[in-house]
């Protein structure tokens, strides 16, 4: 495995896409430093990185809390230059909105877009002062459309879209690549597949062409991270190809 003197961070590092982009990116000889709320949960991601000849350093992480962002980024800037930051962070909940009290909506706006713009925020400064890194962020079909149950969640995201956007803008020509990655898609997770079942019946498993795999993510910010300067993307939408969009 080839070894860099480099750092990606994962902040929202969860049990699929989050850990499979840090597999990714250990694997490309990265150090990876990965949070999430309950760092515990970590142990599965630490022990398959660390077998595959990688280094990782899992740290418990309220994303929501600017001096908990802070303290992580620095530490893994302080381990080697921080090049790669990739917020991951979730917040998927589905209510009527009679049913959306205020503190789910501020609840989920804190968690999928604050805690965004905190990490955005800490990572360019670390990267500004070495004159380059990459910034990405995650998000869902609700960063572009407001579905029936979601106004907590795509508020957040439509949010952290423009937090992205306002960011690139301004960070590109200081030589840091921001981008936005729309997942249009469920992603096969355990959670996703019983959500499917409960709303579309025993079949609604039947095609495997409709759920995305968190390997297919993780490669599409390999993609992003490989892109060269002169043709930067800031949003990148993935799908599979049986899904109608």
């Amino acid at each position: 495995m080839p070894k860099r003197n480099a750092t990606a961070a994962v902040i929202g590092a969860g049990d699929f896409i989050g850990s499979e982009i840090a597999r990714k990116f250990a694997a490309e000889g990265f150090s990876i430093f990965a949070g999430r709320r309950n760092g515990d949960k970590l142990a599965p991601l630490v022990k398959d990185i660390e077998a595959a000849g990688g280094e990782i350093h899992a740290r418990s992480l309220d994303a929501r809390k600017e001096e908990e962002v802070i303290s992580f980024l620095n530490d893994a800037d302080a381990h080697a230059p921080l090049e790669v930051c990739i917020f991951n962070v979730g917040a998927n909940v589905n209510f009527p909105i009679l049913d959306t009290t205020e503190r789910v909506f501020r609840k989920v706006w804190e968690m999928a877009c604050y805690s965004g713009f905190l990490a955005g925020r800490e990572a360019a400064r670390l990267m500004l002062a070495r004159g380059g890194g990459k910034i990405f962020f995650t998000g869902a079909t609700a960063s572009l459309r407001g579905g029936s149950g979601f106004a907590a969640f795509a508020s957040a995201k439509f949010g952290l879209r423009a937090v992205a956007q306002a960011m690139a803008r301004e960070l590109g020509p200081k030589n840091i690549h921001v981008a936005h990655l729309i997942i249009d898609s469920g992603v096969d997770t355990e959670w996703v597949r019983q959500r499917r079942l409960e709303a579309l019946g025993p079949n609604a498993l039947d095609n495997p062409d409709l759920l995305m795999p968190p390997s297919a993510v993780a490669d599409s910010y390999w993609q992003l991270y490989q892109q060269p300067k002169s043709a930067w993307t800031f949003e990148m939408e993935i799908r599979p190809f049986g899904e109608k969009w």
